[in-house]
């Protein structure tokens, strides 16, 4: 396994005699200052970090920040965060972009400091930002790149101006990042299939004929959640349990999951199960089936990110659960990194808790690696609404009061 954190080299070389002594002194009680192979400035007589803060401190109210504060105060420069678009999933609208700012303000960094923006899914104002960010005094770059390509292309670039990245959520692979931050992607698939497995079963599905669904070819997260949920699935193919009918090119936008579905409904009408990797996609599929007058608790489908579609179709009866990645352990994780970065510190060991290999470049990347959860009606009341991440007045209003009710969930 990779050595978790950076390798900090300390400087030699100082006088002789007496100015030995008080040199030495002084680097006890100040350290000093070199640059990381990240390029943010390093003081190796405090390179130990002063807080125990770890991997499973964080919770929703974001009170593990504030042990942050100091570390925080030594630290300069921006930290700017870059999230890819507003249409593969609204979480980024919804959760990262204000949880992002939220943990960096708790703590302690100045507001004039942080800076949160969303590349609206082009490639070039990615980039634009990230060049312009840099420019106007960031020392830390979050991001999660809309493809390998532009997230290569922006790494590159901080690493000439000395400037620290960590991946958010996404990683860039060929890149040169210093840390990535996620929940197991692997997992994420894993659960996924699991959840799809449980809900054939319990809606009676005798015969499944199952459609699988990807995300997009260019994001690495796809090809992760692909591998964790064709690996549950692949015995019951295997053996003839289950019948994959179709496999599709794969996309996160919504419209085109919607067409891939109907087309392969359309050649196949018998399909009566859909791996689908989020609840974006997932809901025109939804409403498409409704149109066909498809009754609830017949078709299984999946979902990921727990958004309040996907919650209210998992209500109703036509999603079978969504896997629950709560944004607000990702955007504190990341944001932790961020404040040690800046400071030009080590985050502790017990914050970068595993690696992650990044496949073009061949190097094991120090992660934060966090664990997702399968949300059905059974438990959403003890995660979702525990967590505050939708309101139960939001979940339950409208036509979907009576669902809560059965499901016991009180707004």
């Amino acid at each position: 396994m990779e050595p978790k954190g950076e390798h900090v080299n300390f400087k030699t070389g100082w006088g002789i005699g007496l100015s030995l002594v008080l040199a030495g002194s002084l680097l006890a009680a100040c350290g000093s200052s070199k640059k990381t192979s990240t390029g943010t400035s390093t003081t190796s007589g405090s390179s130990t970090p002063t807080t125990s803060i770890s991997a499973t401190s964080f919770t929703n109210d974001f009170s593990a920040m504030k042990s942050l504060t100091s570390i925080a105060s030594a630290g300069t420069g921006k930290i700017a965060a870059i999230l890819p678009d507003t249409t593969s999933s609204t979480r980024y609208v919804e959760f990262d972009q204000p949880d992002i700012s939220k943990a960096l303000e708790t703590a302690g960094i100045p507001t004039s400091d942080i800076i949160v923006q969303n590349a609206q899914n082009s490639d070039s104002t990615q980039l634009t930002d990230a060049q312009t960010d840099i420019t106007n005094g960031a020392t830390v770059l979050m991001v999660d790149p809309l493809d390998s390509g532009v997230g290569a292309q922006i790494e590159s670039m901080a690493k000439s101006h000395g400037v620290a990245v960590i991946d958010y959520d996404r990683l860039t692979l060929g890149g040169s990042r210093a840390y990535y931050v996620s929940f197991d992607n692997v997992q994420v698939g894993t659960v996924m299939g699991q959840g799809l497995v449980s809900c054939i079963s319990s809606w009676n599905v005798t015969k499944p004929n199952v459609v699988v669904m990807y995300g997009a070819a260019t994001d690495n997260n796809a090809t992760l959640f692909a591998q964790g949920y064709n690996a549950v699935m692949k015995p019951y193919f295997d053996n003839n349990t289950w019948t994959k009918v179709a496999d599709t090119a794969g996309t996160w936008d919504p419209p085109t999951a919607a067409t891939e579905f109907e087309a392969a409904y359309t050649a196949h009408p018998n399909i009566n199960a859909a791996l689908v990797p989020n609840d974006e996609n997932a809901a025109p599929i939804i409403t498409y089936l409704q149109g066909h007058k498809v009754a609830a608790k017949t078709f299984p489908i999946t979902g990921q990110d727990a958004t309040l579609t996907g919650l209210d179709n998992i209500l109703a009866g036509y999603q079978c659960g969504t896997v629950y990645k709560p944004v607000f352990l990702e955007a504190q994780a990341a944001s932790a990194l961020a404040v040690y970065l800046r400071a030009g510190k080590t985050p502790p060991s017990g914050l970068v808790n595993g690696t992650t290999m990044d496949t073009m470049a061949n190097v094991s990347v120090p992660s934060v690696l966090l664990k997702p959860e399968w949300v059905t009606t059974a438990n959403m009341n003890d995660t979702i609404i525990k967590d505050n991440f939708v309101p139960a007045s939001m979940l339950c209003a409208g036509a979907f009061a009576a669902d809560c009710t059965a499901a016991g969930i009180n707004p």
